[in-house]
């Protein structure tokens, strides 16, 4: 039977993954592939501390170039992470005739159609399965499985810890800072948790899916971006009042005026499947003008989950190799070079309804107050929450609003923040009525 050589740069904990993946699975996956997979060289900065895998002695190795150099390694896989020396080993392997795997979603979601181009001039693969939730097949759904369809929207639940302390919020209560600091110390939260709560992780992602999707080359800074750090409990009572939950979601929606990309806090009515993902599970809700609605749903992130997606890929790859081709899907799953053209709608031309959070002074004309700066921008009021009154104190006072546009509501939060009864800023959160539905 035919062996394959591969090659891991970064030892941490998904490359750990991968060593058990291939080592408990190899009798699957080869009966699958029809060949033996070897992993030859591993490379790595730390050869000393114990992973709990027993690798062969020479295999581990501190100078990744002792991988990428090895002329019998055909599969390097990339699992360092960022976007400095990553970049440098990538491009470094295909310049040397290997093919890539990688989960670096940050990488590519900055300097992918550098790589793209790069592997296309050698005729090699770059496979990315694990850069956009975990284990869930997303990005093969995209580049082939739904290959005959015209994608109309991704609603994208794709990142575990913002999910998680959402899910912790809603179900047991707590402030948010409380709540991140139990993620932190269960070790679903980073010690600096900035990329998560604040939306980058999510942003990077959706970039890699409406890259594919659409076939355009969209820059992270292209993508509107608002993290959770917001939200607290009484968002999510009212959340529930009105019949919500709320998600950090990831939204891409192609029209005919162009493509809507943003990732924000959003309200979602609390029977949609995308509202009942909880923890720190993913979920990627897409829609083709052909097959209609597909969900993905599953572990977004972990050592075996994200092994599965990178192993997959190195499988994909082998296949390949053994039938002596390669780039049989294009890599950003559309045969452009560079991107087909876009326009990525402003965020001003938004027309959603709108979840408003005032807290104002409990006195007579207070609504009428705000009722009127909203009417004189457009804005129609759906439903209205005023609770706890505290005479000559100040009180909550919700309201959820018909369509409006973002830039009438924006203007009208910044009017409303100056009147004498207002005694915070305005908190508003985005309303999505119909994930998925037929444009």
């Amino acid at each position: 039977m035919k062996k394959i050589n591969i090659g891991l740069i970064g030892f941490g904990t998904v490359g750990t993954g991968v060593v058990k993946v291939l080592r408990d699975n190899s009798g699957v996956i080869k009966e699958r592939l029809g060949a033996e997979l070897i992993l030859k060289r591993i490379a790595d900065t730390d050869v000393s501390r114990d992973r709990g895998v027993k690798l062969d002695d020479g295999v581990l190795v501190k100078d990744a170039l002792t991988v990428i150099n090895d002329p019998e390694i055909s599969v390097v896989i990339e699992l360092v992470g960022g976007t400095g020396v990553a970049k440098g080993f990538i491009l470094a392997s295909l310049d040397a005739g290997k093919h890539v795997v990688t989960a670096n979603k940050a990488l590519l979601s900055t300097h992918g159609r550098e790589i793209f181009n790069a592997a296309a001039e050698k005729k090699a693969d770059v496979y990315f399965e694990a850069s956009v939730g975990g284990g869930i097949p997303v990005i093969k759904a995209l580049r082939e499985g739904l290959a005959a369809n015209k994608i109309e929207s991704i609603y994208g639940i794709i990142n575990g810890t913002a999910n998680y302390i959402l899910t912790k919020m809603t179900n047991d209560g707590g402030k948010f800072d409380d709540v991140l600091r139990r993620a932190q110390e269960k070790g679903y939260a980073e010690a600096d948790p900035s990329f998560d709560v604040d939306g980058i992780d999510t942003a990077h992602k959706l970039a890699i899916l409406i890259n594919l999707a659409f076939g355009a080359n969209v820059k992270l800074a292209d993508i509107y971006t608002e993290g959770i750090r917001n939200i607290n409990q009484l968002d999510i009572k009212y959340a529930k009042e009105f019949g919500y939950r709320i998600k950090l979601l990831a939204i891409a929606k192609s029209g005919d005026s162009g493509v809507e990309a943003r990732v924000h806090p959003t309200m979602i009515p609390a029977g949609h499947p995308l509202a009942l993902v909880d923890g720190v599970y993913n979920a990627v809700h897409l829609r083709g003008n052909a097959v209609g609605p597909v969900m993905l749903w599953g572990l977004g992130a972990g050592m075996m989950p994200t092994a599965s997606a990178v192993v997959a890929d190195v499988i994909d790859i082998c296949r390949n190799i053994l039938n002596k081709t390669s780039q049989r899907v294009p890599l950003p799953s559309f045969t452009d070079e560079d991107g087909r053209a876009i326009k990525i709608k402003d965020t001003d031309s938004l027309e959603l309804p709108y979840y408003m959070r005032f807290s104002a002074i409990d006195k007579p004309g207070v609504l009428s107050k705000i009722s009127g700066v909203l009417g004189g921008h457009n804005i129609s009021i759906l439903s209205v929450i005023q609770k706890d009154r505290k005479v000559g104190g100040a009180v909550p006072l919700v309201i959820v609003t018909h369509n409006a546009l973002e830039r009438e509501l924006r203007a009208a939060v910044k009017e409303i923040e100056t009147l004498d009864i207002i005694l915070e800023k305005v908190v508003y959160v985005r309303i999505e009525e119909n994930l998925g539905a037929a444009n």
